[in-house]
């Protein structure tokens, strides 16, 4: 019997037009281009200005766009995932609101929430749906504005982040292509280290969380790095072998755009060579959902059916994990 997989058929993305470089970054905080740039690979992340812009904004821009590539209408899409920490509301799902906003009036909808690596697991959720049979076209949205929950009066996390997203379509296939495997794992007690320390409903929203900056990103940068370092690697490294896989079978390492020396880490653990890592770290920073599928965005004219990828990501929570992804068409740009 041949087997059903998930194969990603059309990526989109989107990144605001305003540029934040480190050398404005050097007249708002204690910083330098050298530290920045010797420290994580950042040169500049893309701001979403504009009164009553959000997440779902840049999340339908790329949806749009996968559309219009694919040659496909909204009312066509089964289900849509947002992988999101930076919602619209607390309610409805942003997911919801794309979803409207593209004109998706036959899907159902949802957020999932996985920090770093919430669009691994959003591809993850996905591929089970198409695998099964139920649903034929599943998008899958990777998006944030970190800019609406950053302190940019902290140099430690201020540097890091950018506002950006993707989407990437999946449908079945019975070809040798698609989602080949997937390992997701996490660890609750990594929390400590990395969260926004008010807003939920264990320290609800007050005059008191405000005035005290505790609806900002709170990062122990070095706690983090460490864990970052030994589990993106050793997930992606357990990815390849359990598939039989050596670092010439990879195309290309696809990683979370965290920081530099975590993208380095994993290379020189899975064996690739620096020509084999989707980069854009340098321009884009740390979109959070919005990384990988902004790579495989930047990337699409660049791969071939049949190119082995390894997606790698970490993140808050802590949550990490690796996808083995065969790629499944030629672009036709």
């Amino acid at each position: 019997m041949t087997k059903t997989r998930a194969a990603i058929t059309a990526v989109g993305g989107y990144v605001p037009e305003y540029k934040l470089t480190n050398k404005v970054l050097e007249d708002m905080v204690d910083t330098s281009d050298e530290w920045i740039t010797s420290r994580t690979g950042i040169k500049e992340r893309r701001i979403l200005k504009g009164e009553g812009q959000g997440t779902s904004d840049m999340g339908a821009a790329a949806v749009e766009e996968l559309l219009k590539k694919r040659g496909i209408t909204a009312d066509e899409i089964d289900l849509l995932i947002c992988c999101t920490v930076t919602p619209d509301l607390v309610f409805p799902a942003t997911a919801n609101i794309i979803s409207d906003k593209v004109g998706a009036k036959n899907a159902f909808s949802f957020d999932l929430m996985a920090a770093c690596s919430g669009f691994l697991y959003g591809l993850t959720t996905a591929s089970k749906y198409v695998e099964s049979g139920q649903y034929k076209k599943v998008v899958v949205v990777g998006a944030d504005k970190m800019s609406s929950i950053i302190d940019y009066t902290d140099r430690t996390t201020c540097i890091i982040f950018g506002d950006g997203g993707g989407a990437a379509l999946l449908e079945p296939t019975q070809e040798e292509c698609g989602i080949m495997d997937s390992i997701m794992k996490s660890d609750g007690s990594g929390r400590v280290h990395l969260h926004q320390k008010a807003g939920g409903s264990v320290k609800p929203a007050s005059h008191e969380t405000v005035d005290a900056k505790e609806h900002f990103v709170y990062q122990e940068g070095q706690a983090v790095f460490k864990f970052a370092v030994n589990n993106m690697a050793e997930v992606s490294a357990e990815i390849m072998e359990r598939n039989k896989l050596k670092s010439g079978d990879i195309r290309y390492l696809v990683p979370h755009q965290a920081n530099k020396r975590i993208i380095d880490a994993t290379a020189n653990r899975m064996g690739v060579g620096k020509e084999q890592v989707m980069l854009n770290i340098e321009r884009y920073g740390n979109t959070t959902n919005g990384t990988i599928p902004l790579c495989l965005w930047e990337w699409e004219n660049k791969l071939k059916k049949g190119d082995n990828l390894i997606l790698s990501a970490f993140g808050g929570g802590f949550t990490w994990g690796s996808i083995y992804l065969k790629w499944a068409y030629n672009s036709a740009n």
